[in-house]
């Protein structure tokens, strides 16, 4: 049975529906469907370019671990990062309150509605993602709306994934 959640920019009443990847991204998509919904503060990228996420607690009783990883996003793809303190990093702006004082573990929800992005930090380097979900609705729509997030700001925006209605 296929499973599809809806990725949604609260405050701009913009939402996509994604189709999630079970045969190529099992451990991850399975993750996230059971910790569905999930919200928080949305940010766009930096380095990958055309991005949104959300960062949130770590949400899996156990990680999934690497499985269908791209360094190379295409539109539509929403992708799954852990992040293990790399964040804390004052330079990057962060609140470091995200995460909680016993999980220093945070997970980026990431959506890419552009093409040209290339997951490559100069800190750290390469960033591969776990490409668990593909946006098979709504992606012009969402895709305006997040370049008003990078054009227009970020700030009291939620970017908010969950299960979708059975159609």
């Amino acid at each position: 049975m296929t499973r599809y959640l809806t990725v949604s920019l609260e405050r701009r009443a913009v939402t996509a529906r994604a189709r999630l990847l079970d045969h190529e991204a099992p451990r991850t998509a399975e993750a996230v469907w059971r910790a569905l919904p999930l919200a928080g503060q949305v940010f766009h990228g930096k380095f990958a370019r055309n991005e949104i996420y959300a960062l949130v607690p770590a949400f899996a009783p156990e990680e999934p671990g690497p499985e269908n990883q791209t360094v190379t996003p295409i539109p539509g793809d929403l992708c799954y990062f852990s992040f293990d303190g790399v964040l804390e990093n004052p330079a990057y702006g962060y609140d470091v309150s995200a995460g909680t004082s016993e999980h220093r573990l945070l997970i980026d929800l990431a959506v890419f509605y552009g093409r040209n992005n290339l997951l490559l930090n100069g800190d750290v380097g390469w960033v591969p993602g776990n490409v668990f979900a593909t946006i098979e609705e709504g992606l012009d729509e969402l895709a305006a709306a997040c370049q008003d997030v990078w054009m227009g700001g970020a700030r009291g925006e939620t970017l908010r994934f969950a299960r979708a209605e059975e159609p």
